[in-house]
C-alpha cells in the first residue's frame, strides 16, 4: 500500500490577539545594564504586551526604528509583593524582550 502524500494537509496557526506595532512595544528598558548592553553587544530591552510573540516583537522593532534585527529574546517578569500601611498587594506581571540588531544598525534612546 502506497500513499498519495499531495494531499497532506497543513495547519495553519490559529488566529490569536493581531497587534500594531505600537501596540507591541509598551516602552523601552532604558537602565544602567540596558546601556552596557547597547554599547557593547548591540542589544535592547523593551517592554512588551504580554500577548505578543518574538515574531511580533522583530517586525514591531524593524518597522518603527527602521532597523534589522538578528534575534530576540523574551521574559516573563513575575510581579512583586508590595505593602501600603497595613495592607499587602502585588503587582502586574510583565513582559520584557531583548532585542539584538544587526552589527551595522543602532538605536539611538537619547
Amino acid at each position: 500500500m502506497t500513499q498519495d502524500n499531495t494531499t497532506a494537509e497543513v495547519a495553519e496557526p490559529s488566529p490569536g490577539v493581531q497587534l500594531e506595532s505600537h501596540q507591541v512595544l509598551l516602552r523601552p528598558l532604558v537602565t544602567e545594564k540596558g546601556v552596557h548592553r547597547a554599547s557593547r553587544n548591540n542589544q535592547y530591552a523593551f517592554q512588551i504586551h504580554r500577548d505578543a510573540t518574538k515574531l511580533d516583537v522583530k517586525s514591531a522593532v524593524e518597522e518603527l526604528f527602521s532597523v534589522k534585527v538578528k534575534k530576540v529574546r523574551t521574559q516573563t517578569r513575575k510581579g512583586k509583593m508590595r505593602r501600603y500601611k497595613m495592607r499587602y498587594g502585588r503587582t502586574a506581571d510583565w513582559k520584557k524582550a531583548i532585542v539584538q540588531l544587526h552589527e551595522d544598525h543602532r538605536i539611538d534612546f537619547f
